[in-house]
């Protein structure tokens, strides 16, 4: 009896999340066919562009910072014994460049953005303010949430440049004056070794995180059911369905980009 229990939980989780995946997908094909149709709102995607990126600047820069200073005080001072100092400007740039700035950014906005998104949404839904867009004949995928999208897609990658700057430097501080790596030979050898498709991967992967972390957030907004309670358990389960697809998603990126 115990088996039969769990095998019925396995497959009742198992058909919710194909059911998921599904109606994620299906929002995520609307989403595309709109703004390929030009319903695109200038005006709340700029809006959007602000909340997204220009307020999650100053967040970015703070944790890609002390990211780059700790990764380059654990690699530089492993490097130095071994008498390979000169590299340690190389492995930072790679390092930063691949996986450390998308992923830090990816999830400082996962962090932030998706559950401010599906907050917002899941409280309109609850008071059924999205139900009333709908009756005046407005869709609710053009005015909520391809402007979300959009604004993810495209402040990710910004805000990676930056982070990829700062973390670099970080480690740059650190690695010169802490582990006393010489200067000249951390920037010439990050010259070498870095490549301008390890630039252009690490930006192409927040691309991708942008489009996820709108996606599903505005998606768990959207389908946000019971009160308060509802948006809370919503906002939450946004939150780590986000995080849990970028780690997944950047895995296989760096498979298919970087191997």
């Amino acid at each position: 009896m115990p088996y039969t229990k769990i095998t019925e939980n396995v497959g009742y989780r198992s058909l919710r999340l194909l059911e998921e995946v599904g109606k994620v997908s299906l929002l995520a094909w609307e989403t595309v066919r709109g703004i390929a149709r030009g319903q695109v709102n200038i005006k709340l995607t700029l809006d959007q562009m602000v909340k997204i990126g220009v307020e999650s600047l100053p967040l970015a820069l703070v944790t890609s910072a002390f990211v780059g200073m700790v990764f380059a005080m654990q690699i530089a001072g492993e490097f130095v014994k071994f008498g390979a100092g000169n590299y340690v400007g190389g492995v930072m740039g790679i390092g930063i460049a691949r996986e450390l700035g998308p992923a830090i950014t990816g999830i400082v906005v996962a962090a932030r953005v998706a559950a401010s998104i599906t907050a917002e949404l899941g409280t309109m839904k609850v008071t059924e303010q999205i139900d009333a867009l709908r009756a005046l004949g407005s869709s609710p995928v053009r005015y909520l949430v391809i402007p979300r999208f959009l604004a993810a897609m495209t402040m990710l990658p910004l805000l990676t440049i930056f982070a990829n700057v700062v973390g670099f430097i970080g480690g740059y501080l650190v690695a010169t004056y802490v582990s006393k790596v010489n200067p000249v030979e951390y920037i010439a050898n990050a010259r070498r070794l870095l490549l301008l498709w390890d630039i252009y991967g690490g930006l192409l992967k927040t691309v991708l995180f942008g489009m996820i972390i709108a996606i599903i957030a505005c998606y768990r907004g959207l389908h946000t059911y019971g009160g308060a309670k509802g948006v809370g358990e919503a906002t939450t389960s946004s939150v780590v369905t986000t995080l849990i697809s970028l780690f997944v998603v950047n895995y296989f990126l760096s498979i298919l980009f970087f191997k």
